[in-house]
């Protein structure tokens, strides 16, 4: 074990969670191969996988930005809900990538009154962000009642049908075309065969490239992008200095003020973008009240199991996203009753894992949650619907308890800065 996780480190990042990805396909093969199952590992699965994860996934990156300079933010949920109705008022009146850079503002909006409460006037970070989280569906109300309401198909809870910007099929993966020229399609070529863990690896493949909104790619597009920004640029040297020790960074002439400032505004911008996503054909095709479903609260988590990495944020939303796709599509729950077989198996890899490092309460631990999620597969054959609904706080938890030493947050966030303390 101690072997491969060496190889593990030296392998380059992209490669490492390409093997993460092959083995964890490969797990839903064989849980396929044991369960009367086609679900976990087909191209409609995958492909809702990557929908559902987009608006998780924007509020944990806005959450990046935020913590890496120091500032909690609780209140993504709220910026959420503005970015969703800014967005769908924008989509309407202007089209849908006008809705979307309206759905942005809409969430810089409420990242700014963050920005004023806690950078500026102090205000602690928690209650800002709760405030921000009761106030916004107050406020979308109000503009609801006095602009959806009288628009044909609206009302104060819902706002007409919104427009959806164009789709993208990645050439020979899934088949795009080129200039009017259509492209082989090698997935589907393989997911034809019928091959033993080939197809089902290239039918997750096919969800994840074929008939995508452009306004996904672009969300994915980021995270390399911010990436990039936080760990190869000057920039974001400074706003990570904000969140890990602004008094050293005060000292060198770096304007700590100003970068906490910019990282909220980003972190309420990415929100609504989010929003907006949710408010797109993607996902609900209208904006409707309290349908943010608590996604701002799961991108953070997704922040916290990402290690406060984009790549790791976007695995997390992944992860907490594919529940939610399969049982949007098992009416009779058989394939999320599945997802226990597959939590036996990951519980069991933790066991060694921890026995590897002479862990013996965690190995004990997992191996007793183990059994107790196998005996739950074998004494019922479907699961409720709550199941997949407290998955993400079940995985918050689990690797809080078993990888917590492996975590490292920014050793400032949180904490009150004023400028000249240094």
């Amino acid at each position: 074990m101690n072997e491969i996780t060496r190889l593990m480190n030296r392998a380059p990042k992209w490669a490492t969670w390409m093997i993460y990805a092959a083995v964890g396909v490969f797990i839903l093969t064989v849980v396929q191969s044991l369960t009367d199952t086609e679900r976990l590992t087909s191209a409609t699965t995958s492909s809702a996988m990557l929908r559902w994860a987009v608006p998780i996934m924007l509020a944990g990156l806005g959450g990046l930005f935020s913590e890496r300079a120091g500032v909690v933010n609780i209140g993504l949920e709220g910026m959420l809900a503005l970015g969703m109705w800014f967005g769908a008022w924008g989509t309407i009146n202007y089209g849908p990538w006008w809705g979307l850079v309206i759905g942005i503002i809409g969430g810089g909006l409420g990242g700014l009154v963050h920005a004023i409460a806690t950078v500026t006037f102090g205000v602690d970070h928690i209650i800002s962000g709760v405030a921000i989280i009761i106030a916004a569906p107050g406020i979308t109300r109000f503009l609801s009642l006095e602009i959806f309401a009288n628009y044909d198909g609206g009302s104060i809870t819902q706002s007409p049908g919104v427009d959806g910007v164009g789709k993208f099929t990645f050439p020979f993966l899934a088949g795009g075309s080129i200039g009017g020229w259509k492209s082989p399609d090698i997935l589907g070529w393989f997911m034809d065969h019928g091959w033993w863990f080939i197809s089902d690896l290239a039918s997750v493949g096919r969800g994840l490239t074929f008939n995508l909104s452009q306004m996904t790619i672009l969300a994915y597009l980021l995270v390399p992008l911010i990436g990039w920004v936080l760990w190869r640029t000057r920039f974001g040297l400074r706003l990570r200095i904000a969140g890990e020790n602004p008094q050293a960074g005060e000292s060198q002439g770096v304007n700590i003020l100003r970068y906490k400032y910019i990282a909220v505004l980003l972190s309420g911008a990415l929100a609504g973008f989010g929003g907006a996503y949710i408010a797109s054909p993607e996902l609900n095709g209208i904006y409707l009240e309290g349908s943010t479903l608590n996604r701002g609260f799961i991108g953070l988590a997704a922040l916290i199991i990402g290690n406060w990495r984009p790549a790791g944020v976007m695995a997390g939303a992944l992860l907490f996203a594919y529940p939610t796709a399969l049982g949007k599509r098992d009416l009779e729950g058989t394939s999320t009753h599945s997802l226990l077989l597959v939590a036996v198996i990951a519980l069991a890899f933790v066991v060694l894992w921890a026995l590897s490092r002479n862990k013996t309460g965690d190995a004990v631990l997992a191996g007793v949650l183990a059994l107790l999620a196998g005996f739950w597969f074998l004494a019922a054959d479907t699961v409720p619907k709550w199941w997949t609904d407290v998955q993400p706080q079940l995985i918050v938890i689990l690797v809080l308890v078993f990888f917590a030493q492996r975590l490292r947050m920014p050793m400032a966030v949180g904490q009150p800065y004023r400028k000249g303390e240094s």
